[in-house]
């Protein structure tokens, strides 16, 4: 159990959190930790991890372990590799098995007949239950797990770690954390840096997880489909919520409510007893009635004010020119990057692609697939191997976060935002940046004293003031939170021009797509519908994965950069071969993740048959088994066949799986 009791904190003179209390139980609770920027979400979950001090109250930890995911992982050593960072998790388990090689090296150094030799054995034989007892041979597969489905490549698990991004550091960090199972994991933002893909493998593992989870996200999806109840976090408070986001929005605005009526009525007595006061203060007949009420007044708890009810931001883009009907060709085409290993295929044979005027396009698929890379070539800025055909009178903007290095330093955000929209008034100009979190006087900071997330909301905003009829937007969400996010959905809906979209939120996704360009295995597929109706036409639809077709993987486990970048492909060397499965034989409608999950599970499978089956012969060459009727002998007999059967058949598919691995491997 962890317990805030009566916590407060201050910086300088404003306090943060005051006199805040909260208790939480490993009990596996999912709670989304949700406020305002700069409520203290982030500093929240340091007081429970016991990075910080509070200035007033005391914290409690009884029993328990935590587990903090920080949005900025620390720099790391740099010769610990990706599997060393999640194999941590397991350090009790390395060291037994440490253990156990120092004694078996020993033992084949001694006297076999000598007294040492005896002990060690013991000794081995102790070690050795151990291991058993924490399932050690599970470890390193759950550990590959792990880091697969938070998307790095099989290939790419001994490398150091100091040669990927930070995103990439994050993800080995994540599935550390995860493997150790704390009794309290907290989670700031985990899904800045994963992708759809990745983010549906998160939810699914952490629905069985055991202990309970805090997180904070701006995805309010994830919020959706993770948590069953809400912490809110504001006026240096803490409101809980039953249920997932959702509930909590229409929960807190009933309780607002309240709130504001109660607030209200309590004001108004106030005033009426405060004028009772006032009036009958020194009239000596109601002395006694005045002190009365003067009493009530300082013995009466006082209501807070409630949160003030902001208006929520809005924006619109400006009217665009009209494009011809047709926006965008690209014919049939291909793209390849030249990297160490050689020529890395992206796409193949992929098209051909057309953009009708008025299309609401989003493009998903697995990190490195190559979204990012098409988003180029339509653009134009990126060689391939085909024909790109521009419409009539097609202006385009475009969006990508490396667009934030080219901003002027010495400009301040306003200034950067109305040197594209010198028109628009400047009351609109701040409420767009207001959206973007950039309020009061951080709208007249330098752009060189911003962080790369605050540079990247920048050029987003120039990006949509722009008079386009044709937008690219390559991750536009990332570095916004939910408020912002729902300013580009409602500009997005209402935008009368042609877009393509990157994201990995799946809620935007579903309020603004019309269609879907699914990007994988070398090729782009084109679903009708929002990201929700797409998903259900693989899983459940007339576009289930069908043997030896494209669609087999549509739903891949994501294939990371090779080079481990951070969530983009925008530097070439990034490119991850696509991710195929095979073509034929018994698992062809396995993806790669699952194949190699299968395999791991059947070969796991094997060595239970195999000690089992050396259990029976131990007890079959016992004559004792053969006393009496020989029932005993003939039960070891019949169960040891039918373990040979079935070791058999479990042979010919641990044959099969290992060769649609290989293949996949050859690809």
């Amino acid at each position: 159990m962890v317990k805030l009791d009566g916590v407060s904190i201050r910086f300088g003179d404003d306090p943060l959190f005051d006199d805040l209390s909260w208790t939480l139980s490993p009990d596996g609770d999912r709670i989304g930790l949700v406020g305002p920027n700069g409520a203290g979400k982030t500093t929240l979950l340091k007081l429970i991890d016991g990075q910080i001090t509070p200035d007033e109250g005391r914290i409690v930890r009884e029993g328990v372990s935590i587990g903090y995911l920080e949005q900025d992982v620390q720099a790391l050593p740099d010769h610990r590799t990706v599997r060393d960072e999640a194999l941590r998790a397991f350090e009790d388990v390395l060291a037994l098995e440490e253990k156990e090689q120092r004694i078996s090296e020993r033992l084949d150094e001694i006297d076999h007949e000598s007294g040492e030799h005896t002990k060690l054995l013991d000794r081995l034989h102790r070690v050795q239950e151990r291991l058993n007892k924490h399932e050690s041979h599970r470890v390193r597969p759950r550990a590959e797990a792990a880091l697969t489905g938070l998307g790095f490549d099989p290939d790419a698990l001994d490398r150091p770690l100091h040669t990927f991004s930070g995103g990439w550091r994050m993800r080995a960090a994540l599935a550390r954390l995860l493997l150790e199972e704390p009794d309290l994991l907290l989670l700031d933002e985990p899904t800045n840096h994963l992708d759809i893909e990745s983010i549906d493998w998160l939810e699914g593992y952490l629905e069985g997880y055991p202990g309970t989870v805090i997180l904070v996200s701006h995805d309010r999806s994830v919020l959706d489909r993770m948590v069953t109840s809400i912490a809110e976090v504001t006026r240096g408070r803490l409101l809980r919520y039953d249920g997932n986001y959702s509930d909590y929005l229409q929960a807190r605005e009933e309780r607002y409510e309240r709130w504001r009526r109660e607030y209200e009525n309590q004001q108004k007595r106030i005033k009426e007893i405060e004028e009772f006061i006032s009036k009958f203060r020194y009239n000596a007949s109601r002395a006694s009635q005045v002190q009365s009420r003067i009493k009530k007044l300082e013995k009466m708890d006082r209501i807070p004010p409630p949160p003030d009810d902001d208006p929520a931001p809005h924006f619109r883009f400006p009217d665009p020119p009209r494009s011809g009907e047709i926006v965008m060709e690209l014919s049939r085409f291909g793209k390849s990057y030249e990297t160490e290993r050689g020529p890395e295929r992206v796409f193949q044979n992929a098209g051909p692609l057309t953009i009708e005027r008025g299309d609401k396009i989003a493009m998903v698929g697995p990190n490195g697939a190559g979204k990012s890379t098409l988003a180029r070539i339509l653009r134009g800025v990126e060689a391939f191997e085909g024909e790109r055909t521009p419409g009539h009178k097609v202006n385009m903007s475009y969006y990508a976060q490396h667009q934030a290095d080219t901003l002027a330093p010495d400009q301040t955000v306003f200034d950067a935002v109305r040197e594209v929209a010198p028109d628009r008034p400047a009351t609109e100009l701040r409420s767009l940046l207001g959206a973007f979190l950039f309020t009061d006087d951080d709208a007249f900071k330098n752009v060189r004293v911003l962080s790369g997330g605050e540079k990247s909301r920048v050029a987003l905003a120039r990006t949509l003031l722009s008079e386009a009829n044709f937008l690219i937007l390559d991750e536009p969400t990332n570095h916004l939170d939910i408020q912002s996010k729902e300013v580009l959905v409602e500009a997005l809906q209402q935008y009368e021009g042609t877009f393509v979209l990157v994201s990995h939120d799946r809620h935007v996704l579903d309020a603004v797509a019309e269609r879907i360009w699914r990007v994988g295995g070398g090729t782009v597929r084109t679903f009708l519908g929002n990201y929700s109706d797409f998903r259900w036409q693989v899983e459940e639809g007339s576009a289930r994965p069908l043997e030896g077709t494209p669609a087999a993987a549509e739903l891949d486990e994501p294939t990371p950069s090779r080079n481990g970048h951070d969530g983009s492909d925008t530097n070439p060397e990034s490119q991850a071969a696509p991710d195929r499965q095979a073509a034929e034989g018994p698992f062809a409608d396995l993806n790669s993740y699952q194949l190699k999950k299968k395999l791991e599970e059947t070969e796991e499978k094997i060595i239970e048959i195999e000690e089992r089956q050396e259990e029976l012969e131990a007890k079959m060459a016992n004559p004792e088994a053969y006393a009496g009727d020989g029932a005993q002998a003939r039960d070891l007999s019949d169960e040891y066949n039918a373990l040979k059967r079935e070791l058999s058949s479990l042979y010919d598919e641990w044959e099969h799986l290992t060769e649609h691995v290989m293949a996949l491997e050859d690809e």
